[in-house]
């Protein structure tokens, strides 16, 4: 008896110590998942599918082509907005030419004005000798008058034209700009009938069939990025006192097993317990209450290494072990109002089709007009 209660108290002793020296610095729970982000991929315009490139399972890179729509309408559109486009263009050329016929104009009559006005200047000299009948003379003045007035209008309408076109070229007068910016309108209309992958991942649920009408905003199918999983691992209330975000964390998975170890840290633990979130939250001042230990899930961040060299799928069961030695970062993370990560952006924008749709612009006013600096009249 002796020596069985020796041997106990050796063992109650270095689990004490162990204890002390390991476990009570660990918080450990097998209540954590893999999450990550499902990208839903939808048409930015309506369109009967075409063609689909991809079924669930593939793997695709960022801007490989999902799904084609039928681009027939879009492309009579982008069309016919490149031919309004040639027609302002070439109106704007036209007041241009008209301002050089209206200042040669108003040369010509003021050139009769200056005519008429030395023939009334003669003719008055004159008949003050008698020499020329006074309705001679009326019809003399009445044609410096008329003149006068031709002159008038003529710098009227050169002022209206001018007023079109000054201070601006072909490719920015505003005509000009209004048609411009429906080329663009209809080229991102056409470019959007190819429907690519704004990230790289793997596709999944999948629902786009081919001759399908589809709206705006159908969802067709989704893209999982795998390498951008994180764990949620939910901690009792009671674990929660002394974690902190920065702290190490140790997982290990049921997919891969306990051989193999992710290191990760806490990024951040949420703003209510899951009861709080949920759908039908509990009621609890009802009266009908018991009391039931709740948990709060903690965002643990994973490195793309690891999960390029040990993949996981959202979903999978982990077990998490916090190490909550160095307890003097934040409860809360703060940020000072910057974001904690940069942005997250779509690999594959509508950039390309935009400077594309510009630079068939610039052509079409190339063709159709004149050089940017031609005049500024």
């Amino acid at each position: 008896m002796l020596i069985l209660s020796l041997v106990f108290f050796c063992m109650a002793a270095a689990y004490g110590a162990y204890w002390f020296s390991v476990l009570r610095w660990r918080e450990s729970t097998d209540d954590a998942y893999v999450a990550g982000h499902i990208v839903q991929i939808t048409p930015q315009v309506g369109g009967t599918v075409k063609a689909i490139f991809v079924d669930d399972t593939d793997t695709v890179a960022a801007g490989d082509t999902l799904v084609e729509l039928d681009d027939a309408d879009s492309r009579v559109a982008l069309d016919q907005a490149e031919a309004a486009l040639a027609q302002a263009v070439r109106e704007v050329r036209v007041l241009n030419v008209r301002n050089d016929a209206l200042r040669a104009e108003v040369g010509v009559r003021q050139s009769e004005v200056d005519r008429l006005t030395q023939d009334v200047a003669r003719r008055t000299e004159i008949a003050q000798r008698g020499f020329v009948s006074r309705e001679d003379f009326a019809h003399t003045q009445e044609s410096l008058r008329m003149a006068q007035s031709a002159l008038i209008a003529a710098r009227e309408q050169l002022a209206a034209n001018r007023a079109l076109t000054l201070g601006t070229e072909i490719k920015s007068h505003p005509g000009v700009l209004q048609a411009a910016s429906k080329v663009e309108e209809a080229w991102l209309a056409w470019s959007r009938s190819r429907i690519v992958a704004p990230l790289a991942g793997q596709v999944a649920k999948r629902s786009a069939q081919v001759g399908q009408r589809v709206a705006a905003g159908t969802p067709l199918m989704a893209v999982v990025p795998l390498h951008r999983l994180w764990v949620e691992a939910n901690f009792k209330e009671v674990q929660l006192g002394r974690m902190r975000v920065g702290q190490s964390v140790t997982l290990t998975a049921d997919f891969h097993g306990s051989s193999v170890e992710y290191q990760g840290r806490v990024v951040g633990l949420d703003a209510g317990t899951g009861s709080a979130f949920a759908l039908l939250p509990a009621q609890n001042a009802t009266g009908n209450w018991i009391k039931v230990v709740q948990r709060v899930p903690v965002r643990v961040e994973l490195t793309p290494e690891q999960l390029e060299k040990h993949p996981l799928r959202i979903g999978l069961s982990m077990q998490v072990t916090v190490d909550i030695h160095d307890n003097g970062g934040e409860a809360i993370a703060t940020t000072g109002g910057a974001p904690r990560n940069p942005p997250q952006t779509s690999d594959a924008s509508s950039d390309d089709a935009l400077s594309k749709a510009r630079a068939r612009i610039a052509a079409i006013i190339l063709e159709h007009g004149a050089p940017a600096a031609e005049n500024k009249r």
